[in-house]
């Protein structure tokens, strides 16, 4: 038997009033974004809903709390390239293996500045929190230096070398939004 079209629309509805479907990461994500790059222009809009849109509790976190998705996502990143980075040194010699067991060492930090953020932010002590945020960034450019300096092109790192600066940028414009 094929459901009528008002059991389907009743069975959308509560769908939607339990948050299961629709709008509801219009309710914080995507004006907290929208403010983000409306003061930063270097936030990446399509890129910050995207991301903070998918972490599980986005839906329900308020602008400290996308701050914090944002840093967590930071962490994330380096903890893949880390995984890739390790994949590679298995098939690279000489100074491209250097330069990537360097940037391993570098995207570790890089996760520890990130958690750094996420745990100053937590404790509201936000200027901390971007010092740490910057020291991401500091260190995702050191590792990509030490990739031209070996000659390493195209950079295997570079999606998260790229990732780490959007999601910095993201977390200090976010954080910067909070009152």
């Amino acid at each position: 038997m094929m459901p009528s079209s008002t059991s389907c629309l009743i069975f959308a509805a509560v769908l939607a009033a339990f948050g299961l479907i629709g709008g509801a990461r219009a309710t914080v994500v995507i004006p907290t974004c929208r403010a983000a790059a409306d003061s930063d222009a270097r936030v990446d809009y399509n890129f910050c809903v995207a991301e903070l849109g998918t972490y599980r509790d986005s839906d329900y976190a308020d602008v400290w709390g996308l701050a914090k998705v944002a840093a967590l996502n930071g962490i994330n990143n380096a903890d893949h390239a880390i995984h890739d980075i390790k994949v590679m040194l298995g098939s690279k010699a000489g100074a491209t293996r250097a330069a990537l067991a360097q940037c391993q060492k570098l995207y570790d930090a890089i996760g520890f500045a990130f958690a750094g953020a996420d745990d100053e932010i937590t404790a509201r002590n936000y200027a901390a929190g971007k010092a740490k945020v910057a020291e991401a960034v500091s260190l995702t450019h050191q590792c990509d230096g030490d990739l031209d300096k070996a000659s390493v092109v195209p950079s295997p790192l570079a999606k998260y070398s790229s990732y780490s600066v959007k999601i910095a940028v993201i977390c200090t414009a976010i954080t910067n939004l909070i009152k």
